[in-house]
């Protein structure tokens, strides 16, 4: 039996295909490239020296979906396709809710009828909103979201939930990601985001190639130690892992969990700068600009539950994922156009 890995060719999901593999499971990929490059599927082979299966299908599809599961044995789903951009989510509200939610509701239909009940779903951290403290952990009430794209996550998650309780068969978990930076340690694949970064590491990187003159750092006047906005940076490849765990967890239960997968440690941007600076030997010219609206002070998990009941817990320090997120942007200037 496979695993059916959603929006495989992607960053979290071409990393964690690795680890898949190199655990020994079988596994389809699923991608429309919107956000990825078919070249990521030969260097998941040549970096795990495994074969595996590709159909290039949008999730939004039901025709080209159930095509997928007639044609493999998939008993489970890990599910990370989905527009991702903060800002064009603000832009574009209906295409996030029709690509992320309906794309979700059409996976969950075509799973259902194919008797595969088990999912693991790409959350995030966006969905505690504006209203929770850090630490963040599982049990706090959830929404307040600030942008189409988390609340896409929040209603993924309650949609989910309720296909849960009308059917007990179900085993699902809602992994909360914080923030993924960082790549792989061959520096083979990373983060290549299409046009101007939204995240800070790929923004950064880019500026220490020379691809652009300087990072933007929103806001200074935070209460924080240095006035710079506070978030729990976490390794891709750690990341990765989680979802390896979360689906050994999964054979074992029913229902819903939810899990944080996070370092449980808040880095201020300058932090980060300086640690990428120390670890790329590279200076990285900033200048402060405003806020930006919807932006939190601070916002790291509790991840203790994962590591209590997924026996998970991410090892790589902030140094590490800076160096790995270098030498990838180093190697590959112009991502996989190269």
């Amino acid at each position: 039996m496979a695993v059916l890995i959603t929006g495989g060719a992607g960053y979290i999901g071409s990393h964690t295909a690795i680890e898949l593999l190199n655990a020994g499971k079988e596994i389809v990929i699923i991608d429309n490239f919107y956000n990825s490059c078919p070249v990521v599927l030969d260097r998941i082979k040549e970096l795990t020296g495994k074969e595996f299966a590709f159909e290039k299908c949008d999730i939004r599809d039901k025709e080209a979906l159930n095509e997928v599961f007639d044609k493999y044995s998939i008993d489970s789903v890990i599910h990370f396709a989905g527009l991702k951009a903060v800002g064009e989510s603000c832009q574009k509200p209906l295409l996030y809710y029709e690509n992320n939610i309906g794309g979700t509701v059409t996976l969950c239909q075509v799973m259902a009828a194919h008797g595969c009940k088990t999912m693991i779903f790409s959350s995030s951290a966006t969905v505690y909103g504006q209203n929770n403290q850090s630490p963040l952990t599982e049990d706090m009430k959830i929404g307040s979201t600030t942008n189409p794209y988390g609340t896409t996550k929040f209603f993924i998650e309650q949609i989910l939930t309720d296909v849960s309780k009308s059917d007990v068969e179900w085993s699902i978990c809602l992994l909360r990601y914080f923030n993924p930076i960082g790549a792989h340690e061959s520096g083979r694949i990373g983060e290549a985001p299409n046009g101007i970064p939204n995240n800070l590491m790929p923004y950064i990187t880019q500026v220490a190639e020379g691809k652009r003159e300087h990072l933007f750092i929103y806001g200074d006047d935070y209460m924080t130690p240095d006035g710079t906005g506070v978030r729990d940076y976490i390794h891709v490849v750690d990341l990765a892992k989680g979802h390896l765990k979360a689906l050994e967890k999964s054979a074992t239960q029913k229902g819903v969990a939810i899990y944080n997968l996070g370092t449980g440690r808040g880095y201020s941007v300058l932090e980060v700068v300086a640690a990428f600076e120390k670890a790329s030997g590279v200076k990285i010219p900033y200048v402060i600009a405003p806020r930006r609206p919807g932006d939190l002070a601070t916002c790291y998990s509790d991840p203790s539950k994962a590591e209590r009941e997924l026996f998970w817990k991410a090892e790589k320090g902030i140094e590490e994922m800076c160096a790995d997120a270098y030498r990838w942007q180093h190697n590959n200037p112009n991502g996989y156009e190269d």
